[in-house]
Parts: structure tokens; C-alpha cells; sequence
């Protein structure tokens, strides 16, 4: 009997095992099944993850892509490149006093550069920052103590002092208070009256505004132009014109009474002679000659030292045929012997005596050029276009200037002309050989 029972319980356990053991296989096979589902699943995903962090990485190491370089332009008669603006400049200016040129940018500078440092090798410049906006447009006062802005964003005129340091150089005050806003449409030029006594602003929805130097309108000119293209200051001081989409160009005469009072804007003359609208014209120093140029593919130089008074006409005295484009611009020497003209990027040089082209400047700026200017003492032609001005020698003028006082001499009676105009011929040709020696070099 207890054979039986020991017998029997111990079946009894052995069953108890071989189903613990077929249980625990069951098990570890389900948990098999389920590591291999689950190393399955996640496989795309984990080939996912890695080749996302691939493409990262290859993305970190993805070159920055570079700042446009700035244009590079070389020539003969290139004096000099300035190039402390880090955006594009619009606008240019020289002081009456011929010390000074003033620049302005959309990097929210104005820049004060040394006309005698142009020939260096390193171009320092003063600079004025333009607060919470930047200038289109800049002009220096008569007296070069001061220069006026027009806001980009304010559509504004404010006014700066220059005021002079110990150590030679300026710091800039902007005035309290800028002038109230009086355009509609997008300002193209603002100016000052060499006598001090107004301040110009035109747009091209045909407004000219006329300021007093606090900020009070005087008079409003509508030029009846459809557009405006061009409107200037005389040097003078007495005259402002304006050119558009018609082919004349229109000079009003600004009045003031001797004691110093403004009287009214009268229309002085008219320039009429272009077949198509004008894009812009020039003085000469001495307000006698202008020149224009249009849409019809000509330039014209003008005599317009007459007694507009008694009705009479400007003369026309010479048209040239030349290449023009959409904002074309020209600027007349002061001593009224050169013509420059902008075309894009290209500038071409003129005689103003004979019409003959004597200089081409092909891709001087890298963007259309927006200014066009010589210095007082007709030494040198500035430009902008984009970020660089280039400052060219003026030999062009050099040569006029010569010619003009060797047909003098051959004219002269008095021994005293003769000499003296001999040392001006000498002075001139020793002027001019020393640029073209420089230029070799």
C-alpha cells in the first residue's frame, strides 16, 4: 500500500513538472514571437531615424552660401574707388567749397568724404547715421556748415549741422523737428538756393515745393509735365527747371524782394528743341549754359545767358547724337567745357566745343547708375551705382581747357594776356601729363 501511494504521488509530480515545463516553453516561445514582431516594426523606423540624422548632418555641413561680392571695375583713368557703404548709394553731393563729398545709402549712412584724400591710397569718410530710416537723397547747404536729407520712410526733409571737433573733424546734429509732408508722390530731388534763401523738393507727380529754410511752404509750381524726371536748382540760386515726359524743359525764376522777403515763382524761359520727353539736364557753374538730354537719343547744349525778360529765347548752340536708356543721365563740367552721360552702366565723356565723345566707360557699376557729378574745380567725374562711387580723372576737361586758352592766345593784343595765359596753358599741360604719367603707372 504505501508502495502504491508513494508510486502514485510521485506520477503526481512528475505531471506537475511536465506541464510547469510546457507552460514555461509556451511562454518563452510567445515572447520569442513578440521580440521579432516588434524588432520588425521598428526597423523602418530605426533606417528612418537614421537617415534623417544624416541629412541633417549633411545640412550642418552645407556651405553658407556668400555675400555678393562687390563689383570690380578697373580703367586708365579711374583715380580712385570709394567704398565704405555697405548698400547701394543713391544720391551724391559736392560742398560748395569743393572740400567735401557727401553720400548717401540704403544702410542708413551718410557718408562725409575729403575730396583731397581721393588720390590716396586709404579713403577715410565721417559718417552720419540716419535713425530708424535712411536718406534717398543729400545736399550740402551754401555755406557747407550744415546738409539736408529726404527720409525714405518719413517722405521727409531734415536737416543736419556739421559741427566741427578740435581734432579737425565733424560730429552731425539732426534738427529738433523735420518739415511736414507735403508730396503725394515719391520725391526725385530736393535742393538749397546758393543764396540761402529756399529750399526745393519735387516729386514726379508734377509737384515742386518751394520751403523756407524753417520748414513753411512759400510757393507750390505745378509743371504740367505728366511726370516729372528731373527738377534742379540753378547754382545761381534764382532759378529752378524741371524735365518729364514732355520734350521741353521748364525754368521758373524764384523772387524774393530786397529785403529779403519772398515775392512769387514767375516762368523765366523754356528749352524746346527735343523731339521726345527729356531725362535730365545740367548747369554750368555760372548758370549760362545748360545742357539736356532725351528720350529722342540726342544731348543738346544750351546759351542760356539771356534777358528772359524782354522774351528773349535761349540758343540752342549744339546737338549730338548719343546712346541713351530709361534714367539717363548728364552732368555738365562747371566750367561748362564737358559733357558726361550715364547709359545703364556705361558713361560716356564729350566736348562740350566740339560734340566729339573723347572718353567711354563700359560696366562701371554693377546696377544702373543713379549719379552723375563733377567736382568745382573740374579735376575730377563721380559716379554711383551701387555700393562703390568711382572717381575718374577729368582729362577730357584737362584738353578743353587747353584748346580753349591756345585759341585765347592767338586772339591777344596785350602782352600781359599773353603771358599770363601762356602760364595758364603751361600750368594746365603740366596738370594733365602728370594724371597721364600716374594712369601709366
Amino acid at each position: 500500500m504505501e508502495f502504491a501511494a508513494i508510486f502514485a504521488l510521485s506520477l503526481l509530480i512528475g505531471a506537475l513538472v511536465v506541464l510547469v515545463a510546457v507552460a514555461v516553453g509556451r511562454q518563452k516561445g510567445e515572447l520569442s514571437e513578440q521580440n521579432e514582431q516588434k524588432k520588425d516594426t521598428n526597423a523602418p523606423m530605426e533606417e528612418n531615424a537614421a537617415k534623417a540624422s544624416s541629412k541633417k548632418q549633411k545640412q550642418q555641413q552645407r556651405p553658407r552660401k556668400e555675400k555678393p561680392q562687390q563689383h570690380t571695375f578697373s580703367h586708365k583713368l579711374l583715380a580712385s574707388s570709394l567704398k565704405n557703404h555697405s548698400g547701394s548709394i543713391t544720391c551724391l553731393d559736392f560742398s560748395s567749397n569743393g572740400k567735401y563729398l557727401a553720400s548717401c545709402s540704403d544702410d542708413r549712412t551718410i557718408r562725409i568724404w575729403s575730396t583731397k584724400d581721393f588720390l590716396d591710397r586709404d579713403h577715410k569718410c565721417l559718417r552720419a547715421n540716419v535713425e530708424f530710416d535712411h536718406a534717398t537723397l543729400v545736399r550740402f547747404s551754401p555755406d557747407s556748415r550744415a546738409f539736408i536729407t529726404w527720409l525714405a520712410n518719413g517722405e521727409t526733409i531734415r536737416i543736419y549741422k556739421m559741427i566741427k571737433k578740435d581734432d579737425g573733424t565733424f560730429s552731425f546734429k539732426a534738427a529738433s523737428e523735420d518739415f511736414p509732408q507735403k508730396h503725394k508722390g515719391i520725391v526725385i530731388n530736393i535742393g538749397i538756393a546758393e543764396t540761402g534763401k529756399f529750399i526745393m523738393s519735387a516729386s514726379v507727380d508734377t509737384t515742386i515745393v518751394i520751403w523756407d529754410l524753417k520748414g513753411e511752404v512759400l510757393a507750390t509750381i505745378n509743371t504740367n509735365q505728366m511726370t516729372n524726371s528731373h527738377v534742379a536748382v540753378s547754382p545761381c540760386g534764382r532759378f529752378v527747371a524741371s524735365c518729364g515726359f514732355t520734350p521741353d524743359v521748364k525754368v521758373w525764376e524764384v523772387c524774393f524782394a530786397k529785403s529779403g522777403e519772398f515775392k512769387e515763382v514767375t516762368r523765366a524761359f523754356d528749352l524746346k528743341g527735343h523731339s521726345a520727353g527729356v531725362y535730365s539736364f545740367d548747369f554750368s557753374n555760372d548758370s549760362r549754359r545748360m545742357v539736356t538730354v532725351s528720350k529722342d537719343g540726342t544731348w543738346k547744349l544750351w546759351d542760356t545767358d539771356v534777358e528772359y525778360k524782354k522774351k528773349q529765347d535761349p540758343y540752342l548752340l549744339r546737338t549730338v547724337p548719343c546712346q541713351v536708356s530709361e534714367g539717363s543721365r548728364i552732368a555738365l563740367s562747371p566750367d561748362g567745357r564737358v559733357v558726361a552721360i550715364s547709359n545703364g552702366c556705361d558713361i560716356a565723356m564729350y566736348s562740350a566745343s566740339t560734340g566729339e565723345l573723347e572718353e567711354e566707360f563700359h560696366g562701371v557699376h554693377s546696377e544702373e547708375i543713379t549719379d552723375l557729378k563733377f567736382d568745382i574745380n573740374n579735376h575730377f567725374l563721380v559716379s554711383s551705382g551701387d555700393r562703390a562711387i568711382h572717381v575718374f580723372h577729368n582729362v577730357t576737361g584737362y584738353r578743353a581747357a587747353i584748346q580753349d586758352m591756345q585759341t585765347m592766345l592767338k586772339k591777344a593784343s596785350n602782352d600781359g594776356v599773353r603771358q599770363r595765359l601762356q602760364q595758364q596753358i603751361t600750368d594746365a599741360q603740366n596738370a594733365l601729363d602728370t594724371v597721364l604719367n600716374a594712369t601709366k603707372n
